[in-house]
């Protein structure tokens, strides 16, 4: 048996919530549940070979459901943020729920993909073991147009990596932009800080965002930078640095422009004391690297996505979902130790 499964709490409507954990035959293993399709823990080894989880995340239920945060989340249906709550699809214009100001964020406010539960529609045992979750999210919901049918499958793989692959299908046009909102932190002490993790991302460019934090449309060179993760550099190298994009969120919380096409390696992190490694690929355009900045920085998160306010920036890459043109999208993070 590679697929294990216990009890992880319940809904307030009563609903209970189980808990997968997918385990390899090293010992490398992710715990997963329906509720948001969250992925709860991911035990990699350090170079000791002593297995730890690199997430930041709860051990039940209650406290994912009553603070509705995103860790370890499956974000949808659009992550990351629409300026104005709003988007026009054929001369109609779609109102959504504004959850920050005057823009809505990660899918909106009651009905978000992070907080529903999903069904789990199969699973599969062996050397690679996956599990698949799907749920059909209704025509208007949250104000989006389109009945949606999403499915999101986790499988881990020999070489201790985890592959998100996504899908996402549609009998309306509409934006659907997924991603993973797991908070990372490689060292076996949660509550230090990750400011001196290495991290490299495959991006001399960000996206240029307003005080809303709402893209302008612009695209920005970084090199050389405070933003400048093309070369190793610890996380919290230049975090105190008097950039004005910076001081505005205490931290990083940019859209990085991912270097090249296709499934490739976005981004590397290092944590120096534990000599854990996770590499990113990922076949989207983008990538947000949010630091924790609201929790003395002790986690980062790389959220693989299309580039937020697609829906008004007809020069950036994304692909609406309608009829017949469904997406499919693949994230892998895989774990060694040096």
């Amino acid at each position: 048996m590679s697929i294990f499964v216990r009890p992880f709490g319940a809904t307030p409507d009563g609903r209970a919530v189980p808990l997968y954990t997918l385990e390899t035959a090293s010992g490398f293993s992710v715990s997963v549940t329906p509720f948001g399709c969250r992925i709860v823990s991911i035990l990699a080894p350090d170079r000791n070979g002593h297995f730890a989880s690199v997430l930041h995340s709860f051990d039940h239920l209650e406290p994912y459901w009553e603070t509705r945060n995103f860790h370890g989340a499956f974000v949808g249906r659009f992550a990351n943020r629409i300026g104005g709550a709003s988007f026009e699809i054929d001369g109609v214009t779609y109102h959504l729920l504004k959850n920050e100001g005057e823009n809505t964020i990660h899918g909106g406010v009651k009905k978000h993909l992070a907080i529903t539960l999903f069904d789990t529609e199969k699973t599969a045992d062996g050397p690679e073991p996956s599990i698949t979750f799907s749920h059909l999210d209704p025509d208007g919901t949250e104000g989006y147009p389109g009945n949606l049918n999403v499915t999101v499958t986790y499988k881990l793989t020999k070489d201790n990596a985890l592959a998100i692959f996504y899908t996402a299908s549609s009998d309306k046009k509409t934006p659907v932009n997924l991603t993973n909102h797991s908070y990372f932190n490689l060292k076996d002490d949660k509550n230090e800080p990750v400011l001196d993790t290495i991290l490299q991302i495959a991006s001399h460019q960000v996206t240029e965002v307003d005080d809303g934090l709402i893209p302008t449309g612009k695209i920005l060179d970084i090199s050389g930078t405070a933003l400048d993760f093309s070369s190793p550099k610890p996380i919290g190298q230049d975090i105190g640095e008097n950039e004005p994009s910076m001081r505005r969120v205490n931290g990083y919380d940019h859209n990085y422009v991912l270097d090249g096409e296709g499934l490739r390696k976005v981004a590397e992190a290092y944590d120096p004391q534990s000599g854990r490694v996770m590499e990113t690929f990922t076949d989207l355009p983008g990538m947000q690297l949010y630091t924790d900045n609201d929790n003395e920085h002790r986690a980062f998160c790389l959220e693989t996505q299309f580039y937020p306010d697609s829906v008004h920036h007809p020069e950036f890459p994304f692909s609406w979902v309608e009829p017949g043109h469904p997406l499919k999208t693949t994230t892998i993070f895989r774990f060694s130790v040096r």
